[in-house]
């Protein structure tokens, strides 16, 4: 495969490989703290973090999050850290391609990036905070940029090993 092009800054799709990197390592901790909690009662967990936080339980999100609590049984909890250990893979292939400046891990991070967008905006729209905006901003600058680096100037970074043939000229 090539890579992506010579005139890509090498650090911006280094920062980027960082940030898709560290997501995958909160998403993997995240999906093994899950599988401590097998065979254990989450609703008393669920409820502590209420407590902790000084959560009124009455409220709507915080009964939402104890009436999950309520309803995931051990199954559930395996198959979310096995979706949370595959994911993280995903996100840990992604970020060594774009380390080592892979043009199909640029690919796919703009593509993997790009799906979230449409769901960002609905939530966006059934009412925003500063946070949803910032997840937006992100996504959305991480995307440009991989596009960016995908294709400088209309077209496809040149892979510098292929010989260079001279364009055909159009006569008018």
């Amino acid at each position: 495969m090539d890579r992506v092009a010579g005139r890509t800054p090498q650090g911006g799709l280094r920062v980027v490989a960082v940030f898709e990197g560290a997501k995958g390592g909160l998403v993997l901790v995240t999906g093994l703290g899950l599988l401590a909690f097998i065979h254990r009662d989450l609703h008393n967990f669920a409820a502590e973090i209420v407590r902790r936080f000084h959560l009124n339980p009455a409220h709507r999100y915080p009964r939402i999050f104890l009436d999950a609590a309520d309803r995931v049984n051990d199954t559930q909890l395996w198959l979310l850290a096995l979706s949370a250990f595959l994911y993280s893979v995903v996100r840990f292939i992604e970020a060594f391609g774009l380390w080592r400046r892979k043009r199909w891990a640029a690919w796919l991070g703009a593509v993997s990036g790009g799906i979230y967008v449409p769901l960002e905006l609905f939530e966006i729209a059934h009412g925003y905070s500063w946070a949803k905006l910032a997840v937006l901003g992100v996504n959305l600058a991480i995307v440009a940029y991989l596009g960016y680096s995908l294709t400088i100037h209309g077209r496809p970074p040149r892979n510098p090993s292929l010989p260079r043939f001279p364009r055909p000229s159009r006569k008018t």
